[in-house]
């Protein structure tokens, strides 16, 4: 029988400013709502005769360590491909490359979806005044319902201090709580086991898509039930609980990666969780997680009565037709802060997959499989961790780094016959380094774009023991690769990678066919200089390897220039092809805009103007593929063309057309060979990031207050952003204009403040905020200013 339940009464009350909240249960997996501490994910439905809890863990992956990732043929072609692109035989070169460059992707794996935890619960028929939300400040997810006069409550947090997803039902009547607890069927062999007050899955991550069956890591689900009165009985396959007052159910994963027993760390986990009372476990969540949530508040407008009383799926729909909502703008960036949080702590055992720690079972089976992107998608997924104050949040992304570095001089040897270590467009938790696909996965550089978040950590940070002893050492390695993989152009002399792609365009070749391999593609050629100049900077201020330093520095003079063509575009590739896909959803040649800062509309103002010129050619072409980190890449670049109404209207459009109902952002259905909407995080974390790009930038040697700021955010403040350099920074804005604003240093520093066209140089000392106020500024001189 269906629950009926009644809207519209006095308890479906307004959400408060950090609260997603809604009047009926979740039917789908995109109106759920996420739970996370940093390994093992939840999906809270709110269902009241029937919640489901859908449940994801970091390492339930399939696959294994790949030791002949490599193409045999690869090495032996290199020259021949480069020697073919450079001639103009561009599709021989596509024809050979797709024959001996592409890897062996065998046992590549991918994160699986766990049996869902369902609640079948004894319930009447009707019930009223239901309201289900997740409170962001918080991290927990309530439903609140009353069904014949007596008020029902359950909580549910994924709790990082006690390493337990918490479920509390509660009641205000006595011997009122009455459920049958299972799991739901597994993607994957397992098998379930009742003992008198715990539920038991034991299984193996297996499947046969994206590996051969047999690789995967086993693993372990327990849900153990704590009542309090009424009785609790083993079924053959569920726990009966019947007339009990209040029940707590806490669930632990363990699984075999890294060489542990997941039993054990079920058994170990729960036993420590189990002794304590369930406000001690809610107080330890919350003082674990609020501290890093509250380090920012973000506000920028009052949003209407109207719009602050609907759910948050209307109040998305409204947006969606045109309405003003700045507090529900403020919520989606919060959103993003909290996802992070939720989905990579400092000790998660890997970093945010495609999907962060979540898995809806889609991305898992598709061709694109839920792993790492190393081509935009895990480089979004962090981008707001430095900026957005949630620093340590990237720890996780620094060890599988390690790893792919050490995994990476294996691919670099038998493939390239160079030193160093190299990466390309997707990897594993076990560090795959090989090419993928031809089309897709032939990016050299990818392994240099998400180091980036390395240099951003130290920039941010100044912490130069990391530099010394994480960072530098990584992109040391990277940069001596590419001192020797990269070859000389022979018309301009220039040094260029290759064979690479531009990911995941192709070019229109002069027979009329489509090629995606090429050398000097723009892409590379930004990573390069990128990789260069962070190890030339990093060993001066180290003062180490004055020699290698001083190769960079000749390599980096041989890199080819940018070049703008013929329709006015930003190149893609060293020749002025036509794209193959003009509609294409990647622009991977403009992350010399962001995250790189090589071009800019002060210091490269023609070359600026060129990039938007790519972006609107993009936008305009028929059938533009619009996807949500595409969306999120709109609102990074419009802020660093400091064009903050651009950047709005798509920073709107990311959390109006590429949200479900619990605002997590989607892949469109129709894109990538997806039949329908698929979950992907990087929307929701690249959005938070290009908000944030929008009141401060600092990458450009000097830290810029409201570069951005769009007409429509008037008045506004904002507390805990932070700037390269070691600084944080509140500042608060009336009338569209700066009022005031407190930064704050982690060291002894100088620093040169920016707001418009005027700018000051000030000194710090270690945290003490200077009070910076508009009539402080003092006019740039036209040489500073790059005009």
């Amino acid at each position: 029988m269906v629950t009926k339940i009644a809207h519209g009464q006095k308890g479906n009350t307004a959400g408060v400013r950090d609260e997603l909240w809604y009047d009926k249960p979740a039917e789908q997996w995109l109106e759920a709502l996420p739970l996370g501490n940093g390994r093992l994910g939840a999906m809270a439905f709110g269902g009241v005769k029937h919640e489901r809890i859908a449940l994801s863990e970091s390492t339930a992956w399939s696959g294994a360590p790949t030791k002949d990732g490599v193409n045999p043929e690869a090495r032996t072609h290199l020259d021949e491909i480069r020697r073919l692109l450079f001639e103009g035989r561009y599709d021989e070169a596509q024809t050979l490359a797709g024959r001996s460059l592409p890897g062996r992707m065998k046992n590549f794996g991918t994160n699986l979806p766990l049996p869902e935890l369902l609640i079948d619960c004894d319930m009447p028929s009707e019930v009223g005044r239901y309201r289900r939300s997740l409170n962001l400040d918080e991290a927990i997810a309530n439903v609140d319902w009353i069904a014949d006069g007596v008020r029902y409550r359950r909580e549910v947090f994924s709790s990082h201090a006690d390493r337990v997803l918490v479920v509390r039902l509660h009641s205000d009547g006595e011997n009122k709580i009455s459920f049958r607890l299972r799991f739901s069927a597994a993607v994957f062999p397992g098998s379930v086991q009742v003992q008198s007050d715990a539920l038991c899955f034991d299984g193996h991550a297996w499947e046969k898509m994206h590996s051969d069956g047999r690789a995967g890591v086993a693993l372990r689900i327990e849900a153990r039930i704590q009542a309090d009165g009424g009785t609790v009985r083993a079924l053959q396959d569920s726990i009966e609980v019947s007339n009990a007052n209040d029940v707590r159910i806490l669930l632990a994963v363990g699984t075999s990666f890294g060489d542990a027993d997941p039993k054990v760390a079920c058994e170990d986990t729960l036993h420590a969780a189990s002794g304590k009372s369930y406000s001690q476990l809610r107080r330890a969540h919350l003082d674990d997680f609020q501290p890093l949530y509250r380090r920012m508040v973000l506000d920028i407008g009052v949003s209407s009565k109207l719009a602050r009383n609907l759910p948050t799926d209307k109040r998305r729909k409204v947006l969606e037709d045109g309405a003003d909502d700045p507090e529900l703008l403020a919520l989606f960036f919060q959103y993003g802060r909290y996802l992070t949080i939720a989905g990579s702590r400092e000790d998660s055992p890997l970093p945010l997959a495609l999907q962060g720690i979540w898995n809806d079972g889609l991305a898992s089976s598709m061709g694109w499989t839920d792993d790492f992107h190393l081509d935009i998608n895990t480089e979004q997924n962090y981008w707001p961790a430095e900026v957005c104050n949630l620093s340590e949040c990237q720890t996780p992304l620094f060890r599988l780094l390690e790893g792919l570095s050490r995994h990476g001089q294996t691919t670099a040897a038998e493939m390239y016959g160079a030193p160093g270590w190299v990466a390309h467009t997707v990897t594993n938790p076990w560090g795959y380094s090989a090419p993928g696909g031809l089309g897709w996965g032939i990016f050299v550089t990818a392994g240099v774009w998400i180091s980036l978040q390395l240099w951003e950590h130290w920039r941010f940070g100044q912490d130069v023991k990391f530099l010394r002893e994480r960072a530098y050492p990584i992109l040391r390695s990277s940069a001596e690769f590419f001192l020797q993989y990269m070859t000389t152009e022979p018309k301009h002399g220039w040094l260029v990678t290759g064979p690479s792609e531009s990911p995941e365009n192709a070019y229109l070749t002069p027979t009329g066919g489509r090629a995606s391999v090429s050398m000097g593609a723009t892409c590379d050629r930004v990573l390069v200089e990128a990789l260069f100049s962070m190890c030339i900077e990093a060993s001066t201020m180290l003062d180490v390897d004055s020699e290698f330093r001083g190769k960079l520095e000749s390599a980096r003079q041989k890199l080819p220039p940018f070049q703008v063509g013929k329709h006015g575009q930003l190149q893609e590739w060293l020749e002025d092809f036509d794209e193959a896909y003009p509609n294409h959803r990647h622009t991977s040649h403009l992350i010399s805009l962001y995250p790189e800062c090589q071009i800019s509309p002060r210091k490269t103002p023609q070359l600026a103007r060129a990039a938007e010129v790519t972006i609107e050619r993009r936008l305009h072409a028929p059938n533009w593929e619009q996807s949500e980190w595409g969306r999120a890449n709109l609102v990074v670049y419009y802020a660093r063309l400091l064009k903050g109404d651009e950047a709005q209207r798509y920073f709107v459009g990311l959390l109006a057309k590429s949200t479900g109902a619990n605002l997590l952002t989607f892949s469109s259905g129709g894109v990538a060979g997806a039949e329908q909407n698929i979950f992907a995080i990087d929307g929701n974390t690249a959005g938070t990031a290009g908000l944030a790009e929008m009141l401060v930038q600092s990458q450009g040697g000097e830290i810029e207050l409201l570069p951005a700021l769009p007409a429509a955010w008037r008045t506004g403040s904002v507390k805990g952003l932070c700037a390269r350099g070691g600084f944080v920074i509140d500042l608060s804005w009336g009338g569209g204009r700066l009022r005031s604003a407190f930064i704050r240093s982690c060291g002894d520093a100088k620093a040169t403040v920016r707001y418009g066209e005027k700018t000051m140089r000030l000194t710090f000392q270690k945290n003490q905020p200077l009070r910076i106020g508009p009539g402080m500024f003092v006019e740039t001189p036209n040489h500073n200013r790059g005009i």
